[in-house]
């Protein structure tokens, strides 16, 4: 632990540091493959939007020792052979969706649950949601993510500058369309918890990102005056002084997504979890990255083409190859250190 400290020290005072953004090409050709297997995952199988989307019925039957062969048995005699997704929900109950029903297909799945579980008709928790009240949460959950990024944008171009708002956007939305790819990949519905958690990830990576941007702005606040240091370098300085920090937020916001996620869900079969766990758990993980590896290597290639800015890196790359005035071929020259003649010491009087 005192070593990860020691590092962190030595991170954040210059004295060690990781060339972020020299190597931007790399996380660039990263994010790369993962959108394009997104897209793959998106083209091949796409979302499974939950009922409350697409419209649909949902049937919870409590019974201890239920299974789901029984629950798909009871969907066979009711005959019900259309879409279905059928779910076990902790210990005792047994969750089962499909699509749009008639009154008549509905009653007759209901009958049949109840004959097959042998419970009561009214025990089984019946809902029915309809395709257009499906669409008016689909345009209210576009609406919402709409207005969180024209807002996120506003905002950053008042606190901050305009070009750092578009890089923190275009960061957020390679975190969601990665984390949309992967959801994609799994299979799991995308219900309005699912939604929920797109907005938490939303505002988690923007979260990062700011603390880094802020780091920045301190870092290039004068730096046409100084002329220490190119907006690359300061840029990269900055992610060295913010990346232990970023480290251990996010893994300690991943162990408690984590335990829902992996205990909750997975082995407690919590299932109306695993919506909300999963998007957080992908979506912090992308958003530390995010912030790290893209968003502010992009900031940096945006302010690099200002003409201070190319002005300041042409001074700088002058100036220091101006330093090198060792004789070619000498020890001095090869070692890249600069070369001095011998010292005249002073003469003490009356010695000759």
């Amino acid at each position: 632990m005192s070593k990860f400290s020691g590092l962190g020290a030595r991170l954040h005072s210059g004295e060690t540091s990781i060339d972020y953004i020299g190597k931007r090409r790399r996380w660039y050709a990263l994010s790369g493959l993962l959108i394009i297997a997104s897209i793959a995952a998106l083209s091949l199988q796409g979302l499974h939007l939950g009922i409350e989307f697409k419209g649909g019925s949902s049937y919870t039957v409590t019974k201890s020792g239920g299974t789901i062969a029984q629950a798909e048995s009871a969907l066979t005699s009711a005959g019900i052979t259309g879409e279905k997704i059928i779910q076990k929900v902790g210990n005792d109950k047994i969750r089962v969706q499909t699509g749009s029903l008639t009154a008549a297909q509905s009653n007759a799945v209901e009958d049949s649950l109840a004959s097959t579980f042998a419970v009561s008709i009214d025990s089984i928790d019946t809902q029915i949601i309809g395709p257009s009240w499906g669409k008016e949460i689909t345009r209210k959950a576009l609406y919402g993510l709409i207005g969180f990024l024209v807002v996120v944008i506003l905002y950053l171009a008042m606190a901050f500058e305009p070009k750092m708002a578009i890089a923190a956007i275009i960061a957020v939305v390679h975190d969601v369309f990665i984390t949309v790819g992967i959801y994609a990949l799994v299979g799991f519905d995308v219900t309005p918890a699912t939604v929920i958690g797109f907005l938490t990830i939303l505002g988690y990576s923007l979260y990062d990102t700011v603390v880094v941007f802020d780091r920045v702005r301190e870092n290039t606040r004068s730096i046409t005056s100084t002329s220490k240091m190119t907006y690359s370098q300061a840029a990269n300085l900055s992610i060295n002084q913010t990346v232990i920090r970023s480290i251990n937020t996010t893994i300690v916001a991943l162990l408690p997504v984590g335990s829902i996620l992996f205990v909750g869900a997975g082995l407690l079969g919590a299932g109306t979890l695993k919506d909300l766990s999963l998007a957080l758990f992908i979506g912090l993980a992308t958003g530390a990255y995010s912030s790290i590896f893209i968003a502010t290597p992009l900031l940096a290639a945006l302010r690099e083409r200002e003409p201070a800015m190319k002005a300041l890196a042409k001074r700088i790359n002058a100036r220091g190859a101006s330093t090198v005035v060792a004789t070619v071929g000498s020890p001095a020259s090869d070692a890249g250190i600069e070369k001095r003649g011998p010292r005249n010491q002073p003469k003490r009087k009356g010695r000759k």
